[in-house]
């Protein structure tokens, strides 16, 4: 499934995304500058997300919460590691065992740890203002 979108349009993008998604597990897949990070912030909101959402680059997760206090999901930016031994030292496994919305920068850096029923986005420049987003299972 492709979609063609704007920065204007990041709602209704979102909602594809949570409609059509395969899984609670979104492995993003797009160049530095393509959007992860604001595309995520805006699944995050229309999923009733209460926490700013930034990239968790130097902490590697960030955790987030619905506007009624319940976990949403927890968010993973793996561009700074070095191995797959960094994603399971920080326990990857025990987030991706539980119910909760899990986005994943960079998951080219943990091949053998994406679960093999993610859902695969990939998102590709088209140019400053539009990019192309497919759902891949």
């Amino acid at each position: 499934m492709e979609f063609i979108y704007g920065l204007n349009e990041l709602r209704k993008i979102s909602k594809e995304i949570i409609k059509n998604s395969a899984s609670n597990i979104l492995a993003f897949y797009a160049p530095m500058g393509a959007g992860k990070t604001t595309l995520i912030k805006a699944l995050v909101k229309e999923l009733d997300g209460q926490d700013n959402v930034s990239s968790p680059t130097f902490g590697l997760v960030n955790e987030y919460a619905k506007a009624n206090g319940e976990l949403l999901g927890y968010h993973f930016d793996f561009y700074r590691l070095e191995d797959e031994n960094e994603a399971l030292d920080m326990g990857l496994e025990d987030y991706l065992s539980t119910d909760a919305w899990v986005f994943m920068e960079w998951p080219e850096k943990i091949p053998n740890l994406v679960p093999p029923d993610a859902q695969i986005i990939i998102i590709e420049i088209i140019d400053a203002k539009t990019r192309k987003l497919t759902l891949q299972n």
